[in-house]
């Protein structure tokens, strides 16, 4: 991989969800503006995460958000829904990379060439940078879900399927955001 290269890293969040769009995101470093303290996103806080997310934004040659909405997901499965929203991601990127870095070990449909990387979150910077703005980005999502559906507490257990969210779901049913070909909403309908 010549050093010229641009180089972007993918990643998604919301995977194991059971509410809402899964999202991803594609970011383009800038090396010349490196950025401290990037990891997994599951590995920081709230408030880190927060502070880094705006900095990426800032700081980043390029960043895109890609999105497959639960309709999507349970229309196409969870990993094909996954690869399209990186996929979106990817082609919303300003600039185009010469090569994609992708966490996990399911490339994307791209015409951009690149190679996954398993825990890619944890190794490469730019996924890790990925995964932070995409985590950022959809529990924003949830509060705003949260507001529009009182009652479900999306923004207390971001559609991951907690005790708290089934007891939401027992207790008010299904929403139009539920994914209702995962287990738990399944079971309800």
């Amino acid at each position: 991989m010549p050093h010229s290269q641009i180089i972007a890293g993918v990643d998604e969040v919301g995977r194991g969800c059971i509410v809402g769009p899964v999202i991803a995101a594609a970011v383009i470093l800038d090396p010349e503006r490196p950025i401290t303290g990037l990891t997994d996103s599951k590995k920081l806080t709230e408030r880190k995460r927060e502070q880094l997310s705006s900095l990426i934004k800032q700081q980043s040659i390029a960043w895109a958000i890609g999105r497959a909405e639960a309709s999507e997901i349970d229309q196409i499965n969870i990993l094909q829904a996954s690869l399209l929203a990186m996929q979106r991601a990817v082609n919303s990127l300003s600039v185009q990379p010469s090569w994609l870095k992708v966490d996990g070990n399911q490339y994307p449909d791209s015409e951009c060439p690149g190679e996954t990387i398993i825990q890619g979150d944890l190794l490469v910077a730019e996924i890790s940078a990925a995964s932070i703005i995409a985590k950022v980005y959809r529990d924003g999502e949830m509060a705003i879900l949260d507001s529009l559906y009182s009652g479900y507490e999306f923004s207390r257990h971001k559609g991951y399927p907690t005790k708290l969210h089934k007891e939401k779901l027992t207790e008010l049913g299904v929403s139009e955001q539920h994914r209702r070909t995962f287990a738990p909403v399944k079971l309800m309908l």
